[in-house]
């Protein structure tokens, strides 16, 4: 390898190297925090009730979603709250029989005594915020709801929310994510570690050190005023909820987590959705750090919100990070002679550690905080330390796309009706066909299983784990996202 080649492959495995270990100590620092604050906070009660409940309007975003509409709709029609003072926003861009569905839905709870506008644009200009700015402009309430429409919420949902906005710089009232369907298979049971990780752990220590957090786009409560002065809803990242809250952030309002408060909602069950889901997610952050990391970092803030928030805005970069290291691992060792061959071991033993155990005690740790029988679950946590390697390809190029600013279009996550009581996608429309893909991620396979061969050859053990877990990784998610590709349409899904 010429002289250049060897200085390109230094700095590129150095830089992913620093990467990976700033991610993961990062991992820890989040379960430091959560444990610290956790142990010195008394249990935070749902403040009293208003003497007069204030009016809301609660906005569903809605783009094809036969399986699930109805459900979403029913149960923000049961909602424990004056009727007098709610009113339901159907946000209607579908392009199927969803409007119909709708339709007929929004008709029986009109009956009941519900008040309930369904609007439906022919276009979907500016996607879901597009969506949600147009609602936002006809809508009377001083407070705004958000449900996706895979999402159940209880029916106390607004009583337990509302009367934290007593406090006025209030923008915000976040609730934690539930899962429908969290045993349908092996990846509803990794991505259920992955959401309760950053919604156990992760939201309540920042929320609880006084850091930039988010809206998560659904199961929250806006404060109209908020998003007028934040500067309203825009389309110009994929993640809309982390821009808006990072702008109302930076105006001097804040957010509210309730961990306590639950909303349960469907996870993706095929892994072309689940992939599909989190493209646009990293996309859409990085969009995010390249907009307002700048204004973040003129903002007279501390040192350490500056820097949890670009954490927190590029926490996506961990994937190009991983994919670095795995791909140069060969090539690095090949040029390298036996002390320095050393020393890079040694390095590489550093990353697994912090990439394995950093993340891997933060996931245990939310179970811990989360569960009480929570032992039982940590024999699925392989699942998804496979699943979150094997995604790495995709997320990557997402990312490219979002430093070259192309390919804006929201693609939103197929979900099919499945809760814990059973159901299937086998048969269903919006099943995502993308073989190539599954192609792509068997060859990163094919090339991790000839680096687990030569370490052999070469006898660097050190790298023998972190080699397996990348092989097993992309070969695994390649193996089902053809498989959910390319499965017969009557066949039901795994």
């Amino acid at each position: 390898m010429p002289f250049i080649g060897h200085v390109m492959v230094d700095v590129l495995y150095l830089l992913a190297f620093v990467g990976l270990c700033v991610y993961g100590m990062n991992a820890y620092i989040m379960v430091a925090m959560h444990w610290w604050h956790r142990r010195r906070r008394p249990e935070r009660q749902t403040p009293g009730p208003p003497a007069v409940w204030p009016m809301v309007t609660v906005q569903l975003p809605v783009y094809n979603e036969r399986y699930v509409a109805r459900r979403v709709l029913e149960a923000v029609g049961a909602f424990d709250y004056p009727r007098d003072r709610l009113e339901i926003q159907l946000l209607d861009d579908s392009t199927d029989v969803t409007t119909e569905i709708l339709r007929e839905a929004a008709c029986e709870l009109r009956d009941r005594g519900v008040t309930v506008t369904h609007r439906w644009r022919e276009v979907r200009t500016g996607f879901k915020a597009g969506a949600l700015a147009a609602g936002l402009a006809e809508a009377r309430g001083e407070f705004v709801a958000i449900f996706d429409a895979d999402f159940v919420p209880p029916p106390d949902f607004l009583r337990q929310t509302i009367p934290h906005f007593a406090d006025a710089r209030v923008a915000v009232v976040q609730t934690r994510w539930g899962h429908v369907n969290r045993d349908f298979s092996w990846l509803t049971r990794a991505q259920a570690f992955g959401i309760d990780a950053h919604f156990g752990v992760e939201q309540s220590a920042r929320a609880w050190g006084q850091l930039f957090l988010n809206f998560n786009g659904t199961a929250g409560v806006w404060r109209k005023a908020a998003i007028e002065d934040a500067g309203g809803w825009t389309a110009d990242t994929l993640t809309e909820d982390l821009d808006l809250s990072y702008r109302a952030q930076l105006r001097g309002w804040r957010i509210r987590y309730l961990p306590q408060l639950t909303c349960p909602a469907e996870l993706p069950v095929l892994m072309t959705g689940f992939k599909s889901q989190q493209r646009r997610w990293a996309k859409g952050s990085i969009q995010t750090a390249l907009k307002l990391l700048p204004a973040v970092l003129r903002a007279p803030l501390p040192v350490r919100v500056k820097y949890q928030a670009v954490i927190h805005l590029t926490s996506y970069l961990v994937h190009p990070c991983l994919l670095t290291v795995a791909l140069l691992s060969v090539p690095a060792f090949e040029v390298r002679g036996p002390a320095l061959s050393t020393s890079l071991v040694e390095g590489v033993s550093l990353v697994g550690s912090l990439v394995m155990f950093g993340p891997l005690a933060l996931l245990v740790y939310a179970q811990h905080v989360l569960y009480p029988r929570w032992w039982r679950r940590i024999w699925q946590l392989p699942s998804l330390m496979l699943m979150g390697i094997g995604v790495a390809l995709s997320t990557s190029l997402a990312i490219v796309g979002a430093v070259r600013g192309k390919d804006r279009e929201f693609i939103r996550t197929p979900k099919f009706g499945i809760e814990s009581t059973g159901g299937t996608w086998g048969g269903k429309a919006y099943v995502d066909r993308r073989l190539w893909d599954g192609v792509r991620e068997l060859g990163l396979g094919a090339c991790g299983t000839y680096a687990l061969w030569h370490a052999g050859q070469q006898e660097q053990y050190g790298l023998l784990p972190f080699l397996v877990l990348y092989t097993a990784g992309f070969l695994v998610v390649g193996a089902l996202t053809i498989f959910h590709s390319t499965a017969h349409p009557s066949r039901p899904g795994a």
